[in-house]
Order: structure tokens, then sequence, then C-alpha cells
């Protein structure tokens, strides 16, 4: 199902208790970095997705090749990759049984929307939550997480 409304997407940030990072970043300056960090202080648990840092530790989390790598359940997969390859994640995402997949802000693919939806997945694109988390408490949809 596709979230739009704030109420669904304050719901879904509500329920999540993991998140999937794909094309998590060493480099501070980049997006995907920070929204990890925030993720991370905002008290979700956070497993970083990047092939090439594979082992390695990030923000204090083991980084993984591949979600399938993930040795534990995941809520959300939150993707900072390219849109050519958003449905390939999808297809991961559903093998691995991801409740939602999260396109950042110019991650769009309709397509693969509409894939994830036929395997049952919520699906949130062109959205940060970073920005949605504050704006969404700000709004009194969102409690601060315990």
């Amino acid at each position: 199902m596709r979230l739009t409304k704030d109420a669904e997407i304050a719901a879904l940030l509500e329920k999540t208790r993991t998140i999937a990072i794909v094309g998590a970043s060493e480099k501070p300056e980049r997006p995907s970095h920070g929204v990890t960090r925030f993720l991370i202080d905002e008290g979700y648990e956070v497993f970083p997705v990047n092939p090439g840092l594979a082992g390695q530790t990030l923000l204090g989390r083991t980084v993984y090749a591949s979600l399938r790598d993930i040795p534990a359940d995941i809520d959300l997969v939150d993707v900072f990759r390219q849109p050519r390859f958003l449905r390939g994640i999808v297809e991961a995402a559903v093998d691995i049984g991801a409740g939602a997949i999260w396109g950042q802000l110019g991650v769009v693919d309709e397509r693969a929307a509409i894939d994830a939806e036929r395997a049952g997945l919520e699906v949130v694109m062109d959205r940060c939550p970073k920005i949605e988390l504050p704006r969404l408490r700000a709004a009194g949809l969102l409690g601060k997480r315990q």
C-alpha cells in the first residue's frame, strides 16, 4: 500500500523497530550518513547496507553487503540508491520479508512501487525520515520514541 497521508506515514514510523539503510555511506557529508546517525539517535535498530563497506563498522553498526545478509528481521528498508536500482532492492526486501520500502528524496520508480505493493509492502517514496519524523511530531501525529 502506498503511504501518502501524514497519519499513515506516522503509523509506519511508530511501528517500525528495525531499519536497513541501503546505500549507507561512511562519508559524513553524505545524506545517507546523516540519516543513518539520525535514525540511530532516534532509537531505531539500524543496519547499514553497502557492499563496499561490508564487514566494517559504521556509526557503531556492522555494515552488510546486502539485505539478505542481515541477521535480523527488517521492518523498513530505506533506500539511498539511484531509482534504477529500486526494483532489485524491492525484490530483495520482499525476499527477506521486510514490511516496508522507503525511497529517499529523488528515489522514485513507479514500477518498483507497484511491485512492492503487489507483494504486500507498504511504500513511501520521495521523502526522508529525517524530515518526516520532526514534522510529524510537530503536527502531533507522532510521539517521541521510547
